[in-house]
């Protein structure tokens, strides 16, 4: 017997690590999820976007519009800030992350002073910002590599039907 063929590729896998983290997300409008891995091919950091610990999903808004204070942006973590707090205690060096959405760029502040290499991503629909364009500007010129992923699958599913195992 010959060994399968369709298989995922490690990009495509890890993807779909950071998406499936995104599916963690309270969010009612975006939901983004982060992984990264190191030189090995070994995860070492998870995140989504989501409250800091101890603050109530129900106490703060959700909201896009209106008053600063009113909306979820000061509060809310993104999913690249979460993965680095969340890695498992060894130093990111040298790393990559993968992330659904193009980094902010207080995310690419936290990636560069974490000393992540490269920036994998799936969607840069936020390109025409200022913070996207600062973004950019700065892992540039901190030797960031930033690649946008080209799968050559549509998408994975994934079932809980114990029959499908």
């Amino acid at each position: 017997m010959e060994k399968r063929k369709d298989y995922i590729s490690w990009d495509e896998y890890f993807m779909g690590i950071a998406l499936l983290s995104a599916k963690r997300s309270k969010d009612p409008r975006t939901q983004v999820g982060a992984c990264i891995v190191n030189s090995k091919n070994k995860i070492v950091g998870v995140g989504y976007n989501g409250l800091p610990l101890g603050c109530s999903d129900e106490e703060f808004p959700w909201e896009c519009d209106g008053d600063f204070l009113g909306t979820k942006y000061p509060f809310v973590c993104h999913a690249e800030l979460n993965a680095i707090l969340n890695n498992i205690g060894i130093d990111l060096e040298g790393c990559r992350i993968y992330t659904a959405l193009f980094p902010c760029n207080e995310c690419a502040k936290a990636i560069i002073q974490a000393g992540i290499k490269e920036v994998i991503y799936l969607s840069d629909k936020y390109s025409h910002t200022d913070i996207v364009k600062a973004s950019k500007l700065m892992m540039s010129k901190a030797g960031v590599n930033m690649r946008k992923l080209k799968p050559e699958v549509d998408g994975i599913t994934v079932s809980f039907h114990e029959e499908e195992v």
